[in-house]
């Protein structure tokens, strides 16, 4: 509990500080109809006609934003090589750490890189729970890695091993007909072998009525063109039960898609994931890639890369030069907290599939006060990625292409305070690509700042939305498609400031939220 009040402590600090020097001479603030803080300090969401409202975002990042980032004492600590490389001599330290017990957190040591540059070629890699490795600073002067050598890899791999599996003979059918986004709760055909702390599989398949209905099997035919297909599209959010009263189930985080009958409703079932790891985390060191010109596709690749975890954490680190990302969670990494990074003068191609700076297609992750320059997609998430997940507080300057879901089907993401030189995009992407189609639903911008931005929705199944955004809107590339959701355009006073801090604070005793519209 202390840790939490620490965490909401800190926010609500930097919030009151925001607020006070920024209303000082502004007019009455502006609150969206859709969510709004009520006279009393609450936090209200107001459903569509169908029942939607806007999720709840904030139990993302490392343990739902439950607990902050943790300080351990120094277990282990290396120096750097003199000459040559020093990859193995930290390699031999983390598994040195890797081998000893966990405390009851569930950590094992901390690996301290002193100050100096260590050369690396090849792959870092921390593949057991409890191990963290930082350094004495992300100046180029203090703790830096340098990759080196002519091939892409990533600097530091974060990885546990295994595959989600269905524990077999649980799957029951969700009865509602129409489960609407927003909601943490659905009736179930049986609910009697679920109890509270079962981690479950929220089960949306994909059917060939919905891919028609979205025209995603009537994309425009150009070299290189994929149709959708139902089986690509079956999608499954994790979530873990907190209550069942009869045959209704109560999950942690919220439905971010629409899950209707005529589309084959939605299923539920346990399932396990036992070669996951956690509480790892990298911080404070400056990673850097060798390279020989700008456009050099053949050198240190990404930063840190994580797959297969939970509750785990990035947190500043400087990263200069890698050809396709500062940070990027892969499908199996949840829970993750990304926060107070660089991704600088990435080098590589200007082109399709690199310089993603912050990529995500991970679950529940968070990337929080973050900073990028010369990337393409700077904070970006991949295809059929199953919110919720946020971008909060970052910034995106020189940039050559857009922030946004990229392509086929990105659901549950908030922007919220992203500022961009560049644009925020989430549309039909159509051809694009090898036939990218409709980028995502339930994606929601909230006092972004841009050049200009394109927000459209679906045909069929949900909504995007834009709120208080300060630029210009433009149609999209495609623009017959249905317009997204606009509220509160170049408004100079949103209220809240941020969705996420006050849905963040809203789940936590004692907070008047009315603190955030004075």
């Amino acid at each position: 509990m202390n840790r939490v009040k620490k965490l909401v402590g800190g926010i609500l600090a930097i919030t009151l500080c925001v607020s006070v020097s920024a209303q000082t001479k502004l007019p009455p603030g502006w609150q969206s109809s859709y969510v709004k803080i009520t006279p009393k300090g609450e936090l209200a969401y107001y459903p569509d006609k169908q029942g939607n409202t806007i999720p709840d975002f904030s139990r993302v990042g490392y343990h739902h934003g439950d607990k902050s980032i943790p300080e351990y004492p120094v277990t282990k600590t290396v120096y750097p090589v003199e000459k040559g490389d020093s990859r193995q001599r930290i390699q031999d330290a983390i598994d040195e750490v890797s081998r000893m017990q966990p405390d009851k957190d569930g950590h094992r040591g901390t690996v301290l890189l002193k100050r100096g540059v260590y050369h690396v070629h090849g792959t870092i890699h921390i593949n057991a729970s409890g191990v963290i490795l930082t350094g004495e600073g992300d100046n180029v002067n203090e703790t830096r890695l340098l990759a080196i050598g002519k091939q892409r890899f990533s600097l530091i791999e974060v990885s546990g091993n295994g595959r989600m599996e269905e524990v077999s003979g649980t799957r029951v059918k969700i009865t509602d007909a129409f489960v609407p986004v927003g909601t943490h709760t659905f009736q179930v055909s049986s609910a009697a072998n679920f109890k509270v702390g079962d981690r479950i599989i929220v089960y949306r398949p994909g059917t060939e009525n919905w891919i028609h209905d979205i025209k995603m099997d009537q994309i425009v035919e150009r070299q290189g063109t994929r149709q959708w297909t139902a089986r690509e599209y079956n999608l499954s959010f994790e979530r873990e039960i907190v209550k069942v009263e009869g045959n209704r189930i109560y999950i942690d985080n919220p439905v971010v898609m629409q899950m209707e009958e005529k589309y084959g409703g939605g299923e539920v079932f346990k399932y396990t994931f036992d070669g996951r790891i956690s509480e790892v985390g990298v911080t404070n060191m400056c990673l850097e890639s060798e390279f020989e010109h700008y456009e050099d596709n053949e050198h240190g690749w990404i930063g840190v890369q994580f797959d297969k975890v939970e509750n785990c954490w990035a947190r500043n680190l400087t990263c200069r030069y890698f050809g396709y990302s500062a940070v990027s969670c892969e499908r199996n990494a949840k829970n993750v907290t990304v926060t107070d990074c660089r991704c600088l003068e990435t080098k590589s191609l200007i082109t399709g599939g690199l310089r993603y700076s912050f990529n995500n297609w991970g679950q529940q992750n968070l990337f929080m006060n973050c900073q990028s320059t010369e990337g393409r997609h700077d904070y970006v998430t991949g295809a059929r990625v199953c919110g919720p997940n946020v971008f909060y507080n970052c910034t995106a300057s020189q940039t050559y292409a857009d922030i946004g879901p990229h392509h086929r089907w990105a659901v549950g993401t908030l922007y919220d305070n992203v500022i961009t030189d560049g644009e925020i995009n989430v549309q039909d992407r159509g051809k694009m690509g090898s036939g990218h189609g409709w980028a995502g639903v339930t994606q929601v911008l909230w006092n972004c700042r841009v050049k200009r931005a394109a927000v459209q929705s679906p045909w069929t199944s949900g909504y995007n939305y834009n709120f208080g955004m300060k630029g210009e809107k433009y149609p999209g590339v495609f623009i017959d498609r249905p317009d997204g959701v606009w509220e509160g355009q170049n408004e100079k006073n949103v209220f809240p400031r941020s969705l996420y801090i006050a849905q963040l604070m809203a789940r936590h005793k004692n907070m008047d939220l009315r603190i955030l519209t004075k």
